[in-house]
């Protein structure tokens, strides 16, 4: 059975097994693996202002998405910055698009009123769900990260709610 709900601290374990896989890639700017109380700390305060969301099968997390502020400056306040990832074994079965459509309509129902996603490049499958879901590129900076011996280049897409 499939199922999308509020991630909790009781999900950190899966949150960081999928999240530290892309700790070693390029994807995420984060260099070390994050601990399931590291995690479970991030859960606590994120979920605080935002949804976290998990989406779970047969009672295994799957992938996770949720959402930040983009700028800590109160006239930013109408903006987010969101983030999905998923297991690789979870990776091309719409569970991405499920994850956004949710985390989408709750941030519409909280009042947000722009949705900011950043993407290091190349991420051929996160700008394709990025743009099947409605955002479009704004913003490519070059070489603003550096991890795994090369510089990475990060694009900024943007949805309006």
């Amino acid at each position: 059975m499939l199922s999308i709900r509020d991630a909790n601290p009781d999900d950190a374990a899966g949150i960081s097994h999928i999240y530290n896989h892309y700790v070693t890639t390029t994807i995420s700017f984060e260099e070390i693996a994050l601990t399931a109380s590291e995690m479970s700390q991030r859960i606590v305060d994120g979920t605080e202002k935002f949804p976290w969301l998990v989406i779970v099968h047969d009672g295994v997390v799957d992938g996770f998405a949720y959402a930040s502020p983009w700028r800590v400056r109160s006239a930013y306040r109408f903006s987010v910055e969101v983030s999905v990832y998923l297991a690789p074994s979870a990776i091309g079965r719409g569970l991405g698009a499920q994850l956004y459509e949710n985390l989408l309509d709750r941030l519409c129902k909280l009042g947000v009123h722009v949705v900011i996603a950043g993407i290091a490049l190349p991420n051929e499958l996160s700008i394709h769900l990025h743009e099947k879901m409605g955002f479009r590129k704004l913003a490519h900076f070059e070489q603003v990260g550096f991890k795994n011996g090369q510089w990475i280049d990060v694009g900024y897409w943007q949805k309006f709610l």
